[in-house]
């Protein structure tokens, strides 16, 4: 039976790498917004609630990104991890200095919008520094990372 040209589009949409990585990315920004929204109120300290939350995320994001997205062989991960780890460092960096300055410094940048609510402000720059990770993210792992296909 002919599949239809609807069901190929979907499956080739599926098959994108960049689709691929924008849904691990996707699925590792909810892991990591989770945590940190759930460590922050516990710590109530953003900059370490986005160094423990980044520090678990990058471990999740390594092992969907190796297996699903760019369909690495098995051999070889450990060195890859390594890279992977220490990119992923350079934008844990980018997050932690976010947070420093939108949340623990100048929570009046974004908490004029948001009548000072601090849990706000935390998810708003939260959302903000998830963006600006998963597109450095992506030319870090697709040119530097992840290029042992099977």
């Amino acid at each position: 039976m002919k599949k239809q040209p609807i069901a190929r589009f979907i499956q080739k949409i599926i098959q994108n790498e960049v689709f691929k990585y924008l849904l691990a990315g996707v699925l590792t920004t909810i892991f990591y917004a989770i945590l940190r929204i759930s460590i922050y109120p516990i710590l109530n300290n953003a900059t370490i609630a986005a160094t423990v939350s980044n520090v678990l995320a990058i471990v999740f994001a390594f092992f969907i990104n190796d297996t699903y997205v760019f369909n690495q062989a098995r051999q070889g991960w450990q060195e890859r991890f390594i890279k992977f780890f220490i990119a992923r460092l350079s934008t844990l960096i980018l997050d932690t200095g976010l947070a420093f300055l939108l949340v623990d410094q100048f929570p009046g940048i974004i908490g004029q919008f948001v009548n000072q609510n601090m849990a706000m402000v935390n998810a708003i720059a939260t959302l903000i520094g998830q963006v600006l990770i998963m597109v450095t993210n992506y030319f870090i792992s697709k040119f530097l990372i992840f290029k042992n296909k099977k």
